[in-house]
């Protein structure tokens, strides 16, 4: 037992050290990655401590509230990334693409006055035609009791009842279609978090109002059905009203889908050089470029109600009436008995008179459109003009916008010549097919102009973030 403190003497001295030197491995501190980058906790670094517990340096001691902030806004995980995907602003504009297809395709299903010719509407039971003879014959005894075959059809036979009914069920397919090929990547790219959080909120709004267009294309249908939506005796045409909606809502769908496919595409090209985009952005926040950015704003306003004003014109046939340009008649415009007229009054003061000629009388609202039309013209051209002569913004205005101008100088002209050929040769079926087409391409132009003038406030701020020092602690702190 005595020689028990000697024994134990002799195993503390055997025993290793397991000082701190024991745990560090060598080899790996002398990589220059582990000498240049110290050890750090959610991107922050954490000061070391000296012997006595207090901080090595007095400068680390900054860093803790840095660490704590850094420990807190870990703990919320974010569900949707910073940034859309690529792939989810190619699949919306090959989605606009595709309403822009179906709209020309229904312009043309109006012109050839097969809108009617489906008397039902059967979203899940109506996708395929009729497949044999009696099929085809009770698909036609449901059309010979509708308006339009008693007053203009009444002549009409199976074949020909086959070329009309066969325009309206692919103009029907082609709205599934879209609905379809929208809603399932639509849930696609959510799920798989494709989308940051703005967007998926936006997708999920196109997708509501791509189901809204298509009642209100049943709903528009449903008014030519019935004799009591229209004049008795009358042409049986739908509502204008209910025409003018459905195409508006169709150009809303286009409009929203390809501004955020094209800024999807735009904050991309952003972000891969945020010094360049931030100087891009400090160019179009001046001041002397405030008229320009209001002015393209205004000028999608009135390329869209131009169109809308379009939709008027094409419900009401107005554009077969007075076939000729600049003059209406004897003068630049029809007398005001005839334009404000009180055969469309519906009340016994008259007080619906202003409202209802602008709306109703077909003379009017082809005179309306005239001047609207006129107006988009004319300030298309005085904004080129503003561009290309005003010193300051020859000087400020990005290349880009220059260009995105003189493309909607193009399309302008090119509308204004559709329209005055489609009305001087009587609405044919081509050009008036390609003046539907030339409207959306004309606000097309405009968005893409707008697109390049207005500064994007989400892009503007992920940019500041990526141009934000990190603070980064010395590295004698932490040490």
């Amino acid at each position: 037992m005595a020689s028990s403190p000697r024994l134990m003497f002799m195993l503390h001295k055997a025993a290793p050290r397991l000082t701190r030197s024991f745990f560090t491995c060598h080899h790996a501190c002398k990589s220059p990655l582990v000498r240049q980058q110290p050890k750090r906790l959610f991107g922050s670094g954490i000061p070391r401590l000296s012997s006595d517990g207090l901080l090595a340096r007095p400068q680390a001691a900054a860093s803790i509230g840095k660490i704590t902030q850094s420990l807190q806004s870990n703990k919320r995980v974010r569900f949707f990334p910073e940034t859309s995907d690529k792939a989810v602003a190619y699949w919306l504009l090959g989605s606009a693409a595709s309403v822009f297809g179906i709209v020309v395709f229904g312009g043309l299903t109006r012109l050839t006055e097969s809108g009617l010719s489906i008397t039902e509407w059967r979203p899940v039971t109506g996708s395929m035609p009729p497949r044999s003879a009696e099929d085809w014959t009770a698909e036609f005894t449901k059309y010979r009791s509708s308006p339009e075959f008693k007053l203009l059809n009444p002549h009409m036979t199976l074949d020909e009842f086959k070329s009309i009914y066969y325009m309206e069920w692919a103009h029907r397919i082609w709205g599934r279609v879209v609905g379809m090929s929208f809603l399932l990547p639509a849930a696609y790219f959510i799920a798989r978090r494709k989308v940051s959080a703005p967007m998926a909120g936006k997708i999920v709004g196109i997708a509501g109002l791509i189901g809204f267009q298509g009642f209100l294309g049943w709903w528009m249908v449903k008014s030519g059905l019935k004799d009591d939506l229209f004049t008795p005796g009358s042409h049986p045409r739908v509502s204008q009203y209910r025409l003018t909606a459905h195409l508006g809502t169709a150009f809303l769908c286009y409009t929203a889908m390809l501004w955020n496919g094209l800024s999807i595409l735009r904050e991309h090209k952003l972000l891969a050089d945020p010094q360049a985009a931030s100087k891009l952005f400090e160019r179009l926040k001046s001041p002397d470029l405030r008229i320009f950015r209001r002015s393209v704003g205004g000028l999608a306003v009135l390329v869209f109600c131009t169109a809308m004003s379009g939709g008027l014109v094409a419900g009401l046939d107005a554009g077969l009436i007075y076939n000729e340009f600049p003059y209406m008649g004897l003068g630049l415009t029809p007398p005001k008995s005839e334009l404000f007229s009180d055969f469309y009054s519906h009340t016994p003061d008259r007080s619906d008179i202003w409202w209802r000629n602008m709306l109703e009388n077909p003379s009017l609202v082809q005179l309306d459109h005239r001047i609207l039309a006129t107006t988009t013209f004319t300030s298309v051209m005085g904004l080129w003009a503003y561009t290309k002569f005003s010193p300051t913004l020859r000087t400020l205005l990005p290349a880009a916008c220059k260009k995105g101008m003189h493309g909607v100088v193009g399309f302008v002209g090119l509308q204004v010549a559709l329209g005055i050929s489609t009305l001087l040769y009587l609405v044919p079926l081509p050009l008036a097919s390609a003046h539907q087409a030339g409207s959306l391409a004309l606000l097309s132009s405009v968005i893409i102009l707008g697109g390049r003038s207005w500064v994007p406030r989400r892009a503007a701020r992920l940019i500041s973030q990526r141009l934000a020092k990190p603070i980064r602690m010395p590295a004698r702190a932490l040490r």
